[in-house]
């Protein structure tokens, strides 16, 4: 999944029965939306954090998000309402991309029914404990697939929570992306990052409100293995 960006400003409402593609600051957020044009979207971009998204049809794939960009190490704050019909893929994720080398990675919040490392590509590399949690580690390779750079082929990491939040926390990114690097997924120079709702074959409706807080959480573990 990725982002293209062009400049819109103010306050963004959009229907979406084609390829769409979004991007611009709000406040001090960076703002970004990207569909195949298959899901029926309703999307408002909000003031400062927040933004609101409506998807049905399931079919198609949109992944929309507020953040930064670049990323970086920081404590996200998140509130939301995420709710993926039975039977949809969905995601509430922080998610972003690394430069050099190309890399496309999740943390994984909350899903709906299908669990990302149910993928027979997926290589699970152990566990990362974080912020009140325990997250899976895996990563799998993509194939000529878009990118932000193009067509491309480049690896997708991923942390995923064992105890779902769709209602909100606080993820510290620098614990994962620590985890990634011990378990030896290297990180590139940050491009964007955001929190994400991302909706493949699925329908459903989230809102989501964007912050960050300090200072940094200090405990991380990894461990082997997953369960």
């Amino acid at each position: 999944m990725f982002f293209l960006t062009s400049l819109l400003t103010g306050l963004l409402t959009i229907s979406l029965t084609i390829i769409g593609v979004a991007s611009a600051p709000a406040a001090n957020y960076f703002w970004s939306s990207w569909s195949d044009g298959k899901p029926k979207l309703t999307v408002k971009n909000g003031a400062e954090g927040r933004f609101d998204v409506t998807w049905s049809g399931d079919k198609g794939n949109f992944v929309i998000g507020k953040g930064w960009n670049p990323g970086s190490s920081k404590n996200v704050t998140y509130t939301s309402t995420f709710s993926p019909t039975a039977g949809g893929n969905a995601y509430l994720a922080i998610y972003g991309w690394t430069t050099s080398p190309l890399v496309e990675y999740y943390i994984i919040e909350a899903h709906g029914d299908h669990h990302p490392s149910d993928n027979p590509e997926a290589k699970v590399l152990g566990n990362v404990t974080s912020d009140g949690g325990t997250y899976q580690i895996m990563t799998k390779k993509r194939v000529n697939k878009p990118s932000i750079i193009g067509t491309a082929t480049f690896a997708q990491y991923w942390s995923i929570r064992y105890e779902q939040r769709p209602g909100g926390g606080t993820v510290n990114t620098g614990t994962h992306f620590k985890a990634w690097e011990g378990a030896g997924l290297k990180m590139g120079r940050h491009n964007y990052m955001i929190v994400a709702v991302e909706g493949q074959d699925s329908s459903g409706s989230a809102s989501v409100t964007v912050g960050v807080a300090s200072p940094e959480p200090v405990p991380t573990t990894v461990g082997g293995g997953s369960s």
